[in-house]
Parts: C-alpha cells; sequence; structure tokens
C-alpha cells in the first residue's frame, strides 16, 4: 500500500513580517497559527503522518500545550537556512519508514486556512498520476512586470497563468532526487520541473493563501470564523 507522509517546514523566520515571533506561532484565534495548518491536515485521514519540521534553536514550541495529541504528528528539529534545506532534511530523517513510490505532502505552515476537503481531492486525484501536482489557483487579475523605477515595463498575459499553493505533493525517491539537484528552488514543483517532469494543477481557492503580512492575520481570522459560523 502507498502512504501519505506529510511535511510542515516551519523553521523560517518570518523576516518580511517583522517582530520577533516567528509567525507560525503569531496568535490566531487563540492558538499559534501553525495549530489551524496541523489541524487541518490532520483531518485528512489519508495521511500516515505529519512531520513538522523546526529550527534547532527553535524555543517556542515547547511553550505551547495545545498542540493535537495525535500519533502521527512528529517534530524534527533539524530545518535548514532555506525551505529545499528544511524538506530535504525531513526526506532524510524518514529513512527506512519510507518506500521509493510512497507519496510526500509538503505544505506551508503558514498556509492556515487551507481546506481539508482540498487536500482529500489532491490526493485522490494524483493517486495514480505519473508525476505528482500541487494545489494552484488561476491567476484572476492583470499582472504587470515592473521596471527598475517602480514603474510598469510591460503587461503579461495571464492566460494559462496560475498561482501556485500548498500542498504539493510528489513521489519520495522523485522529490529528493529533485531537491538534492535543485537545492535553490522556491517549491518542491519548481524541482520537479527542473527534471523535466510536468505536475499536475488541482484547482483550490484563494482562500488558502501563506499569511505573509500583519493585516493577513486578520483575513485568516476571518475566513476560519466563517467557516464555523
Amino acid at each position: 500500500m502507498t502512504n501519505v507522509f506529510a511535511i510542515i517546514p516551519a523553521a523560517g523566520s518570518g523576516s518580511r513580517f517583522g517582530g520577533d515571533l516567528p509567525k507560525q506561532y503569531l496568535d490566531l484565534m487563540g492558538r499559534p497559527l501553525i495549530w489551524h495548518t496541523l489541524d487541518a491536515l490532520l483531518k485528512v485521514q489519508a495521511l500516515t503522518s505529519v512531520l513538522v519540521v523546526l529550527a534547532p534553536g527553535d524555543a517556542w514550541w515547547q511553550q505551547y500545550d495545545c498542540w493535537p495529541d495525535d500519533p502521527r504528528v512528529h517534530v524534527l528539529r533539524a530545518g535548514g537556512a532555506t525551505r529545499a534545506a528544511s524538506v530535504s532534511n525531513a526526506l532524510e530523517s524518514l529513512g527506512n519508514a519510507i518506500k521509493d513510490d510512497d507519496w510526500v505532502l509538503v505544505h506551508d505552515a503558514a498556509r492556515a486556512c487551507v481546506e481539508t476537503a482540498h487536500v482529500e481531492t489532491m490526493i485522490e486525484v494524483l493517486a495514480a498520476d505519473p508525476v505528482g501536482g500541487l494545489l494552484a489557483v488561476p491567476v484572476a487579475d492583470t499582472l504587470k512586470r515592473a521596471d527598475t523605477a517602480g514603474r510598469v515595463a510591460d503587461t503579461v498575459s495571464r492566460e494559462g497563468m496560475w498561482q501556485a499553493q500548498t500542498p504539493q505533493m510528489f513521489r519520495y525517491a522523485v522529490l529528493r532526487r529533485a531537491l538534492t539537484a535543485h537545492p535553490g528552488v522556491t517549491d518542491e514543483a519548481s524541482a520537479i520541473e527542473a527534471l523535466g517532469l510536468p505536475p499536475k494543477l488541482i484547482a483550490a481557492d484563494a482562500t488558502n493563501f501563506k499569511v505573509t503580512f500583519p493585516q493577513d492575520v486578520r483575513l485568516a481570522e476571518l475566513i476560519l470564523r466563517a467557516r464555523r459560523a
């Protein structure tokens, strides 16, 4: 049976957000932001385990006592300097527990509004896919490319353009080979593409956004409260 292992890279400092507290620990409805991410993923019964990758010196995780009591959750203090390094370290840590053709699902800690149903759909759609794929949304807005002076250089056609999200899911052996060969990528799909393989796009929606700036926390709260109303 093919297993599905989830990895949540959570070793970042949240430099674009500002402040000393890493954004994965920002308060969102009384709990750290990453709690909501974990909660959504743990509702996916198809997941074999969920590996949370922290920075080696993370001093915040143990300060909370609200983490889900689920045996599938494993904490690894082996975060690297980049997302790709953190994911690679997590893949290496799985050792003999994972087979080459098992699936690895990587999700951003800061995408706390991911819908369980979208993850379940992705796993179902990709079950027999030869490559793997990712959640994404078609680009709706007009795209402008800026010059060095901050003025519009040209307008980019949005035809066929999609905005990549996470989770992104690929076979263990292929993903490990891709990240080893292309460690400078900003997401797993880019590494897979660099091998000449075309990931499949699975439509999600704009609520699965990445909390990046201070105002995003309020938006995430509005989305989560609306779902629970």
